[in-house]
């Protein structure tokens, strides 16, 4: 890519650089939106997303960025979070280009559901993420060792296949666990097909580009899920069905049927949420999340049941509490003194739904509630 005298001198003095914090600080107006909550707590929840968002924005647009030369690289985990981020999954990520051809090698291992999604759009520019080809553990062909490969182009290939479009410019997988303590991930790489080129030295103007989309990913990303926390107001404390086809829009796995809205407790208080009987899937469960719509911290906390984890009534119903104080009964959610937040419910391969109820209540009453 060849750079312009202009974008040149802009480099040379440092304007880049000035013009990317400069996007950085605009970033903080996402935090001080006026229906957000203003607390101390959720105001440093939110200023620490947006140094997460940061760091998966370099991770994405600079580190892992060239799409001729791909590798897997993780978007949301224990410290880095975005749009209620499942805490039973490991997601991978690679940028691609869909003009070019890519071979996954991997060992299934044992995790409960896998899947595969190639994607166009991103965050960083119109804020939606449109899958373009999608593939999961069910339809790949897998040898007795537990091996694959799966070969990404725009044109069919036998065997395991996933779709690209020219727009095509990211794949995402998803790796959800019943229980991590058990269950062995699955092993990938990705690979450029046809080169054994190697990468070159940095080039200024993709560094420059990729710097301009960094900033436009963590403001449109903390813009388009803050509009969502936002859209959750009027149903506080109720679990009603997300708008699947927004969810899909950026990036949801079309296998899952969503539910999210907002929450907020006082601290003696619980959330009561009662599903009369689950429905036969692959997998579910239900999370909590900070305002900002992260998961809150899985790694101390129990702020998330799922199909495995859950203890279910003898009609196959499940009923979760969520509080602040234990309120001595199974399915406890934990808010770690966290007052409000989002949560979401996510039912994986289901073929019908059993929508949730809830109620409010007080710990102290909550026994004779039920």
């Amino acid at each position: 890519m060849t750079i312009s005298s202009i974008d040149e001198q802009h480099l040379l003095s440092g304007q880049t650089w000035s013009t990317f914090c400069d996007h950085l600080k605009r970033c903080g107006e996402q935090i001080l939106r006026p229906e957000a909550p203003a607390d101390a707590a959720t105001r440093a929840e939110g200023f620490r997303y947006l140094t997460r968002l940061l760091r998966i924005g370099l991770e994405m647009h600079i580190e892992f960025a060239d799409p001729a030369f791909p590798s897997f690289f993780k978007t949301s985990h224990e410290t880095a979070k975005i749009g209620a981020d499942n805490p039973d999954n490991l997601y991978e990520y690679s940028r691609l280009d869909g003009t070019l051809d890519y071979r996954i090698k991997g060992q299934r291992g044992s995790v409960a559901y896998l899947s595969f999604g190639t994607q166009k759009g991103g965050y960083e520019t119109d804020g939606t993420l449109i899958q373009t080809g999608f593939i999961d553990a069910s339809q790949l062909q897998v040898d007795a060792q537990g091996t694959f490969e799966i070969i990404l182009s725009r044109e069919p290939k036998p065997g395991n296949w996933l779709k690209m479009e020219d727009a095509t410019n990211a794949l995402i997988v998803r790796q959800t666990f019943l229980d991590r303590r058990i269950e062995a991930p699955a092993k990938l790489s990705i690979e450029r097909m046809g080169t054994d080129s190697k990468p070159q030295a940095l080039d200024p103007a993709t560094f420059q580009q990729g710097l301009a989309r960094v900033s436009s990913f963590v403001e449109n990303t903390a813009r388009l899920f803050a509009d969502w926390s936002q859209s959750y107001l009027p149903h506080s404390n109720q679990l009603p069905p997300a708008n699947q086809a927004l969810c899909q829009s950026v990036g949801g796995d079309p296998n899952i049927f969503y539910y999210h809205s907002h929450w907020a407790l006082a601290a003696d208080e619980a959330l009561v949420i009662h599903i009369d009987k689950v429905p036969d899937c692959d997998f579910w469960n239900l999370q909590i999340n900070n305002y900002w719509m992260e998961s809150l911290d899985y790694r101390y906390h129990q702020i998330c049941f799922n199909k495995h984890q859950a203890q279910y009534d003898d009609n196959g119903g499940v009923t979760l509490v969520l509080s602040e104080l234990d309120p001595g009964l199974s399915n406890w959610l934990q808010t770690a003194g966290v007052r409000q937040g989002t949560m979401c419910l996510r039912w994986v391969g289901a073929q019908e739904q059993c929508h949730p109820t809830t109620q409010v209540v007080k710990v102290s009453a909550i026994a004779e509630a039920l």
